[in-house]
């Protein structure tokens, strides 16, 4: 069972906001190998979607997304830094946070588009919720990408 959980940068906790950077490093920079500066600046204007595991009565983070608002990055709302557990993979956990990411978001910014930037190789996995690719690919930090876009939800 996962415990979702939505926060404003400014109510994280420090650990939580430790554990995050934590995955967050452990997946895009040691995983993938790509050395470049996760901590961007947008964090602190972001919300951030964050899933918890409790495994041998240890709280572990195993899910992350966050959330920027319209302008911030994109003129559309946009997700990004979606990471999930090396021990979380292939449990169906990935969808469950791109699924709580978005309702989250539209909650949040209702009636805006929401605009990703996808590594190429997830983009059937982003297109399976509504997302359409509307770039070229594109290399960013060694690792192929694509812009896509989710419309924005009639309210």
């Amino acid at each position: 069972m996962i415990e979702w959980q939505w926060s404003g940068f400014a109510d994280l906790t420090a650990l939580e906001l430790y554990e995050m950077l934590a995955l967050r490093q452990q997946v895009f920079v040691l995983e993938q190998t790509c050395l470049y500066p996760d901590i961007d600046g947008l964090d602190p204007a972001a919300h951030h979607l964050l899933g918890w595991k409790t495994v041998a009565g240890k709280r572990e983070l195993v899910a992350t997304l966050r959330c920027l608002a319209p302008g911030a990055k994109y003129d559309e709302m946009s997700l990004g830094r979606v990471v999930t557990s090396p021990s979380a993979r292939g449990t169906g956990l990935g969808r469950e946070l791109v699924a709580q990411g978005i309702a989250c978001a539209e909650r949040l910014h209702p009636g805006h588009a929401i605009r990703i930037g996808a590594q190429a190789h997830l983009e059937a996995f982003y297109a399976s919720f509504g997302f359409r690719t509307v770039s070229a690919p594109y290399d960013e930090d060694g690792i192929l990408h694509v812009d896509m876009l989710r419309p924005a939800t009639v309210i």
